[in-house]
C-alpha cells in the first residue's frame, strides 16, 4: 500500500492513500463508473423446495391412534390471505432463481404505496408479510398463484422452521450458557459470579467471543428435521412434533428438509 503526504500549514502529515483508490473527476461519471466495485455473485444456500409462512397458536399432547401413546406438538395456523408467489426471480433478470411468497392479508392502509405497488404487479393482495426461496428451478411458479400447504407438505414429512426466539432480557452466565455455579457454603463468596474471564499481561485482553452475561434471546433461530404429526384441512392447521421458537402469534417460516445428497446437491 502507497503512503502519500499532504502539505498542511507548512508541515507534512502522512496518511494511508491507496492508489488503487485514486479517483480522476476530470473524466466525469465514467471514471467513477469504471472504479466502482465489481458486483458480487449472489450466494445463498439453497431450500428443498417453496415453503409457506404461517403463525404459531400454541402446544398441545396429541394422542398417537396407531400406538396410543402421547405426542406433544404444536399448533401452526395460517391467517386470512394465506400463501401467495409475489415475485418469481430467474437467472436472467435477477441473478439467480428464487420465488418470493407473501403472507397474511392486512387492509390497504396498513402498506406504502411502494408495497402495494409491487404486489400490484403479481395481482396479489395487500400482504403483510414477504420471504423467498431460493431454488435450482422455479419452473411452474407464477406470480399471483397461491400456495396451499396440504399440497406442499403430506403427513410424515420432515421440515425446517425458523423464527424469532423468544427473548429473555439480560441474562447472567448460569441461564445463558449454562455455566456451573460456585459454593454456597464453606466461605464461599463466587456463588453465581462469572469468574475469570482471560488471562493477566499476555495477551493484556478478553478474547473475542466470551462468553458473558448478555441479551439473551429474541434471535432467528431455525430447528431442522421437525416431523408433521397431522393435517387438518377443515381446521386449516399442522400438527408438527416438538417444540417451535417464538411465543403464540409469532410468525414462522416452514420449508421442507434439506438432506444433503438427496434434495440438495453435495456441492
Amino acid at each position: 500500500m502507497a503512503m502519500a503526504a499532504v502539505g498542511v500549514g507548512g508541515g507534512a502529515l502522512g496518511f494511508l492513500a491507496p492508489r488503487r483508490c485514486a479517483v480522476s473527476w476530470s473524466g466525469g461519471g465514467a471514471a467513477v463508473a469504471a472504479r466502482r466495485r465489481p458486483l458480487v455473485a449472489v450466494r445463498a444456500s439453497y431450500e428443498a423446495g417453496v415453503g409457506v409462512m404461517a403463525t404459531k397458536v400454541g402446544m398441545m399432547t396429541y394422542f398417537d391412534p396407531a400406538t396410543g401413546k402421547p405426542v406433544p406438538v404444536t399448533i401452526v395456523g395460517f391467517r386470512e390471505g394465506g400463501n401467495v408467489v409475489t415475485q418469481v426471480k430467474t437467472a436472467a433478470t435477477d441473478g439467480y432463481d428464487a420465488v418470493q411468497v407473501g403472507y397474511h392479508g392486512v387492509r390497504e392502509e396498513k402498506l406504502t404505496r411502494p408495497e402495494l405497488g409491487h404486489l400490484g404487479k403479481a395481482s396479489a393482495p395487500p400482504l403483510r408479510h414477504l420471504q423467498e426461496f431460493r431454488l435450482q428451478s422455479v419452473d411452474g411458479y407464477n406470480p399471483g398463484q397461491p400456495l396451499d400447504f396440504a399440497e406442499l407438505f403430506k403427513e410424515g414429512d420432515l421440515v425446517d422452521i425458523s423464527g424469532k426466539s423468544i427473548g429473555k432480557g439480560f441474562q447472567g452466565g448460569i441461564k445463558r450458557h449454562n455455566f456451573k455455579r460456585g459454593l454456597m457454603t464453606h466461605g464461599s463468596k463466587s456463588h453465581r459470579a462469572l469468574g475469570s474471564i482471560g488471562a493477566g499481561t499476555t495477551p493484556g485482553r478478553v478474547y473475542k467471543g466470551k462468553k458473558m452475561p448478555g441479551r439473551m434471546g429474541g434471535t432467528k433461530t431455525k430447528i431442522r428435521k421437525l416431523k408433521i404429526v397431522k393435517i387438518d384441512n377443515d381446521l386449516r392447521v399442522l400438527m408438527i412434533k416438538g417444540a417451535i421458537p417464538g411465543k403464540p402469534g409469532n410468525l414462522l417460516r416452514i420449508a421442507p428438509a434439506k438432506i444433503v445428497g438427496k434434495n440438495i446437491p453435495k456441492n
